[in-house]
């Protein structure tokens, strides 16, 4: 007769098959948002054309006259350019209201007046009075640089002098593209981006956390960001 231990039954075993259908499941879920999320940005890339507001050719014309018509009073020259822009922008796209601030990307410092910024596009002031050099970033939007005072210098590796910009002329920075860039003196500019813009701030944020730790100035640059994209996306500007 056997023994009343032998008679218990082993404790089943804990399947694993549970486990592995909710990790399939979150798999599949995965997989879902990203094929949705590829399809959804091949759909509005293609389309990305239709939500710009500015026109790059215009914007370089305006920068010479402004060049032309102030000299070197880049001040007046703002005021210049946000005047003529808040005229022939239909729709209360342009902030007004210059406030500037320091701006740290790619190593290079200098300070911004956010004149318009959108998913698609933004438009600023940029420059610095004492020169500064860095790494322009690769960024998901063309980047158009107009210069009103100074000179911008950049450079593409293999080749053996710099690229030179002097007040009145643009420099393209293609999306993708990669340069060096340095402003030996004072330097200021016309600077419009057309493309995706929210990937650009990481690269915008970065060298707070990892250099600076100014976290006022980037307070300052989000809430203003923030402000007016959220604007535009009520006024249904993408």
């Amino acid at each position: 007769m056997p023994s009343k231990s032998s008679r218990q039954s082993t404790p089943p075993r804990k399947s694993s098959c549970g486990c592995c259908c909710f990790s399939m499941r979150k798999l599949g879920f995965l997989a879902a948002f990203v094929a949705i999320f590829a399809a959804l940005y091949s759909y509005l890339d293609a389309r990305v054309e239709q939500f710009y507001i500015f026109d790059p050719e215009h914007l370089h014309d305006l920068s010479q006259r402004a060049v032309q018509t102030h000299g070197n009073d880049t001040r007046a020259m703002v005021d210049y350019i946000v005047a003529e822009l808040d005229q022939k922008i239909p729709g209360n796209h342009i902030n007004k209201n210059e406030e500037w601030m320091f701006n740290n990307a790619g190593g290079a410092m200098g300070a911004m007046y956010i004149i318009h910024a959108s998913i698609t596009e933004y438009l600023i002031i940029f420059g610095t009075a004492v020169g500064t050099e860095g790494h322009t970033g690769r960024h998901t939007a063309d980047d158009y640089f107009n210069i009103l005072q100074g000179t911008q210098l950049a450079y593409v590796p293999g080749t053996y002098e710099p690229e030179v910009y002097p007040a009145g002329t643009v420099h393209h920075l293609r999306r993708g593209d990669v340069k060096q860039y340095k402003m030996p003196e004072a330097c200021f500019a016309l600077e419009y981006a057309r493309g995706w813009i929210p990937p650009m701030l990481f690269f915008g944020y970065a060298d707070t956390f990892f250099s600076t730790l100014d976290f006022p100035t980037l307070w300052t640059t989000t809430r203003v960001t923030g402000r007016e994209m959220i604007q535009n996306l009520l006024r249904w500007k993408l």
